[in-house]
């Protein structure tokens, strides 16, 4: 087994080579004077089972083009399986036509992919889960729960909870969470009452008085997160927090959550935290190396991937 890392997120590569006590692989992965990708792999991979760590986050476009070439590379060296292990899979959200003339470019990226040399991927919290059958190559979709279901239960072990999807479309995945927590549930429903209105919430469920935790998978402008929260503190919420999976915070988003309700704000390592983000009192981030770490492990030696969940 070998892990190699592309240049998008190389410290949660090296947390999960040394989870599996393995080094990662020497490769050269470098720019030409006019930006093309070049990839060279320095070890010998012939009929190596590699893994190939790069989340496709900011700047999208290279990343994904580092991830390609590689793949490629891996290829023409005659490996003998190729996992891309892809902890935050972009262009998620383009997965249907949403008007007339409009791309599905997740289907587009997961031809690529699989054109280009992966066998499998590997991914974390796909943001819709029929984003499975766009590859017709085997996708393990991990999900981050057990990741935050350890941090809640440090944190609020003793309190009265409710966990809450801050939109309709993030219901299962937060009923999940609920459930393992034997904590109510309660939904955020937003609508405009007509085009310029502002957004009418209201919330489904009794969150006065209690501890709430907003479940979701993308934190991108932060924008959906930051009226949630507004909503349960003038609801009576005694406090808000939020679980999210891939922190992206493009423009102003890290200052609108330090202006918002949210106290604490936790998101995993999928995308290398910006050092805005480090330098923000609010916002945590939780490694998902010993979640990769195990994944790939059992991915080698053929065992059960979903048993990690049971």
């Amino acid at each position: 087994m070998k892990v190699l890392a592309c240049n998008s997120n190389r410290p949660l590569a090296e947390a999960i080579a040394a989870y599996l006590g393995v080094s990662l692989t020497m490769a050269l992965i470098r720019r030409f004077a006019d930006l093309e990708v070049f990839v060279e792999i320095l070890e010998n991979v012939r009929g190596q089972d590699v893994f190939v760590v790069q989340s496709t986050c900011f700047p999208a476009n290279d990343n994904l083009m580092e991830l390609l070439v590689t793949l490629d590379a891996l290829k023409r060296g005659s490996a003998r399986r190729i996992t891309a292990v892809i902890p935050y899979f972009g262009y998620a959200r383009q997965d249907r036509k949403t008007g007339p003339r409009t791309p599905i470019s997740a289907k587009l990226v997961a031809n690529l992919i699989t054109t280009a040399g992966a066998q499998r991927v590997l991914t974390i919290d796909l943001h819709a889960g029929q984003l499975q059958g766009f590859f017709d190559i085997p996708v393990d979709n991990l999900y981050a729960a057990p990741v935050f279901l350890r941090d809640i239960r440090e944190h609020y072990d003793g309190k009265e909870l409710v966990v809450v999807s801050p939109d309709v479309g993030g219901v299962l995945r937060a009923r999940n969470i609920a459930r393992r927590l034997d904590a109510d549930l309660a939904i955020v429903d937003k609508r405009r009452e007509r085009a310029g209105a502002s957004e009418v919430v209201n919330i489904i469920g009794e969150v006065a008085g209690r501890c709430c935790i907003l479940i979701d998978d993308i934190a991108d402008s932060a924008g959906t997160l930051c009226n949630a929260a507004t909503a349960l503190a003038q609801a009576g919420a005694k406090s808000v927090d939020a679980y999210v999976t891939h922190g992206v915070f493009s423009g102003d988003a890290v200052a609108k959550v330090a202006g918002s309700p949210l106290q604490r704000l936790v998101v995993t390592d999928s995308i290398p935290p910006t050092d805005k983000l480090k330098a923000s009192s609010n916002i945590q981030t939780l490694s998902t190396a010993p979640l990769l770490g195990e994944a790939i492990r059992r991915i080698s030696e053929e065992s059960s991937v979903s048993s990690l969940f049971e």
